[in-house]
């Protein structure tokens, strides 16, 4: 008995271990992020997957921080590098974490970064992809925030790239805000919880 008690004494303690230093990388990956260093945050979000195979997140983050670089990239080579880049770690997290909306968003990001450098090139292509993938995501997580609010601000684009209104999206705008700190989940450490900001930037802009 005594002997069974050490054994799990150790394994709870290696477990804590490796917890904390998840936690301990996880951290400084989101530091770098914010200092924008972006290779150095990708590359250790990237490390950290390595070590935690069955879990999705650093994997989302390593995605997630080179699309978000890539928007507004003009050099093409470096755009292509960072979007072919954060595809990869995309699909890799959606291998691991099948049928979840924050993987959709994410991908659908992606396909944004291409349309927004050239619309005219990867427009055709990519905008079908993105109403499927926006349109799963919902069907999959309705009261998702960050899912309100990207297919909203999708939606809102598609009407101004076809002159239309986009007055009727600014609804699930002020939706998405209210649910934000509703529904947020603060059970699983480091689960996504962007967005917040750039919804009160498009409402503003509706409201103006």
């Amino acid at each position: 008995m005594k002997k069974l008690i050490v054994i799990l004494f150790i394994a709870v303690s290696i477990s804590a271990s490796a917890q904390d230093r998840y936690t301990e990388g996880m951290s400084k990956a989101m530091q770098l992020w914010g200092e924008q260093k972006i290779t150095e945050a990708s590359n250790l979000f990237e490390r950290i997957a390595m070590a935690e195979p069955d879990n999705w997140l650093p994997y989302y983050y390593a995605s997630l921080v080179n699309t978000t670089a890539s928007f507004g990239e003009r050099d093409e080579a470096k755009l292509t590098q960072q979007l072919e880049k954060a595809k990869e770690f995309v699909d890799v997290a959606k291998n691991i974490s099948p049928e979840n909306p924050e993987i959709l968003i994410l991908e659908a990001m992606i396909n944004t970064a291409w349309i927004a450098y050239d619309g005219e090139t990867y427009g055709m292509t990519l905008s079908g992809k993105n109403t499927k993938l926006y349109n799963e995501a919902m069907q999959l997580a309705p009261n998702n925030p960050r899912v309100i609010f990207s297919k909203a601000e999708w939606d809102m684009g598609s009407a101004r790239y076809f002159g239309k209104d986009t007055t009727p999206y600014c609804e699930d705008v002020q939706r998405a805000l209210e649910l934000f700190d509703a529904t947020e989940s603060k059970e699983v450490p480091f689960y996504p919880n962007w967005g917040e900001d750039r919804a009160k930037q498009v409402l503003a802009q509706c409201q103006s």
